[in-house]
């Protein structure tokens, strides 16, 4: 009995002197609730609420706000915390390499000034696919400009090369387009290339609406890589909300009227007043309709007190 209570208070967390003493005192047959009194009573705690009354070393500093010991951080984050809004960058190698060396030389100086472009707005995840046989010195059917800046993406982890093997002296290449969409649609990414993917579209529904949505095009003018203000026509967002997480949304302002008080269109007019900021805008149609509903409401409850 005496060894199953202090096993029992143990596992509470209690120390073993604190636990004989109280059973000395009461004895080998007191209750657990009359040993539990004594110990709080004692003044004894658990390891676990002595472990938290002490001051710990470490302390948890809001964003934005001054520490005294830089070293700590926020548990849980790291370094690139100002880059989380925005979205992971996956590069159609092959195809701005050839935009850039005018569909004729595969130039790789282009690859490089749009992984320099969005390195500068700050993105840290950027992904650029090339097939294998590229590594190859260049042929008279396939010239290749600037070989060397494929090593040095390469051993910064940016470049991917898709795998490719020779069978019987024939080369065989895996299909690098499936390997740029599935990666940017895992990472809900956005796709760098003036490719539609239409054959990848036809294969699946989902990948069809991201290639819809997420496909950044560009143009190369005297070396300077420029993607769309719009890239999603003109109606819709701008490139910065484009290629963020959280995309910022413009206060809606509404157009003044181009005939100020002169106006004789009164309520039907869908320009903005300033001189009438508390009328509704209400149609005509919807204002008749706004004074037929009150009386009708009246009617019905003069109905109901009569009844």
């Amino acid at each position: 009995v005496y060894q199953s209570k202090l096993d029992f208070f143990c596992k509470l967390g209690y120390g073993k002197q604190d636990i004989c003493k109280v059973l000395e005192n009461l004895g080998q047959e007191a209750l657990e609730d009359d040993v539990l009194k004594e110990l709080i009573r004692m003044g004894s705690k658990p390891q676990a609420l002595e472990s938290q009354a002490q001051p710990s070393s470490l302390k948890l500093v809001a964003r934005g706000s001054c520490s005294a010991s830089p070293g700590l951080k926020w548990l849980g984050e790291d370094e690139s915390h100002s880059s989380d809004h925005l979205r992971p960058i996956v590069i159609d190698g092959s195809n701005v390499a050839m935009s850039h060396g005018n569909k004729e030389v595969f130039s790789c100086w282009g690859i490089q000034l749009a992984v320099d472009w969005f390195r500068e707005r700050g993105h840290t995840y950027i992904k650029v696919f090339v097939p294998l046989w590229r590594k190859e010195p260049p042929r008279q059917d396939s010239p290749i400009a600037d070989q060397h800046i494929l090593e040095e993406l390469e051993k910064q982890s940016i470049l991917v090369y898709t795998p490719s093997r020779k069978v019987k002296g024939k080369r065989v290449v895996c299909y690098d387009d499936r390997y740029i969409v599935k990666v940017a649609y895992e990472k809900d990414g956005v796709i760098v290339s003036n490719d539609h993917y239409r054959d990848l579209q036809n294969e699946n529904p989902e990948w069809k609406w991201f290639i819809e949505q997420r496909l950044l095009m560009y143009s190369f003018v005297s070396n300077r890589f420029m993607p769309p203000d719009d890239p999603l026509g003109r109606h819709g967002p701008t490139l910065n909300n484009f290629l963020s997480k959280k995309p910022v949304l413009p206060e809606p302002t509404w157009q003044p009227c181009p005939y100020g008080k002169k106006c004789t269109y009164g309520n039907k007019c869908k320009f903005y007043h300033p001189e009438r900021p508390h009328q509704a805008q209400l149609s005509v149609a919807d204002e008749l309709r706004a004074k037929i509903k009150v009386p009708l409401s009246l009617r019905k409850e003069e109905e109901q007190r009569n009844r």
